[in-house]
């Protein structure tokens, strides 16, 4: 009786460990403090991410980057946090960037300001070790935030300027006569313009997102997971034209699919497609790797 009583603490499970070891009411104190401090903020952003088409990918990011810091616990509290007075330094700093960008209307800075404090009270909490080990799921809350206008401006005319070029270029090949004058297209039946919406620029945020979190949960090599977020930019960029000169055509045969529900699910079918492809790409990175080992051991 007495060993097997001795024996119960023995089988205590790793996890309940490392439950007992969380301090609970720190982080919910810290969370708590950070919500009420950039309550506006946030409210504003979740507004962005329901109203912007481009973000729509938002509402995923805190839960997915939550669950990947939650899968990383048994690593984290696998040793005694180390106090690290440069976190609260760094939520100062935070503080001051959000003052500056609230007095200066300057959105980007404010949302930025509330994942540098997160990282801050990470770093005061728990030393640069934990900041290592949770560096990925904050690194992934950057993505919730908008891209600054004057960047994303800058981003979107070329895009728009190239998506419009190939679809001339497809259209052309197909025998459908198209005059392109910048980012608008002559058609014989009606005139189609590629904006901002149509730049590719949509897509483009939601695939790098998503390759993160896919390379992050089906690959461990690290410059796999590189290459897949680096693929995400030509994906999105041909699959874009590739919808744009659908467009074209299917205008031709009938010009309300050019517009309203058949145009937005066009937009949903093409970025399945650039997932699609980042998945076969991926395979075929493995492909490679598997043959190149093959001959390395030959």
């Amino acid at each position: 009786m007495s060993s097997a009583a001795k024996s119960i603490p023995a089988t205590t499970s790793a996890e309940t460990r490392v439950h007992a070891e969380i301090p609970w009411l720190s982080v919910l104190w810290f969370l708590a403090l950070l919500v009420l401090c950039y309550a506006p903020v946030l409210n504003r952003l979740v507004m962005v991410w329901n109203s912007d088409e481009d973000m729509g990918h938002g509402f995923f990011v805190p839960p997915l980057a939550a669950y990947i810091a939650w899968q990383s616990r048994h690593e984290l509290f696998a040793e005694p946090f180390r106090t690290n007075w440069w976190g609260l330094a760094l939520v100062v700093y935070a503080a001051l960037q959000l003052g500056i960008a609230t007095l200066g209307a300057e959105v980007f800075l404010a949302r930025t300001a509330f994942v540098l404090s997160i990282a801050g009270c990470i770093l005061f909490a728990g030393g640069t070790r934990a900041l290592r080990i949770l560096a990925f799921p904050i690194v992934l809350l950057f993505f919730m935030v908008p891209i600054p206008s004057i960047i994303y401006n800058r981003i979107t005319l070329p895009l728009q300027f190239f998506a419009s070029s190939v679809a001339e270029t497809i259209l052309n090949l197909l025998g459908t006569p198209v005059l392109r004058q910048g980012n608008v297209l002559e058609l014989p039946s009606q005139t189609l313009s590629v904006v901002e919406a149509c730049s590719g620029i949509r897509s483009l945020l939601s695939l790098s997102f998503l390759s993160l979190v896919y390379g992050w949960f089906f690959e461990r090599r690290t410059w796999v997971r590189w290459a897949l977020f680096l693929a995400t930019v030509p994906i999105a960029i041909i699959a874009n034209s590739g919808r744009v000169t659908i467009t074209g055509v299917m205008s031709e045969i009938n010009p309300e699919l050019a517009q309203g529900f058949f145009h937005t699910a066009s937009g949903w079918v093409i970025f399945m497609i650039a997932l699609v492809i980042l998945v076969v790409f991926h395979q075929v990175l493995h492909l490679m790797i598997r043959i190149g080992g093959h001959r390395h051991a030959g």
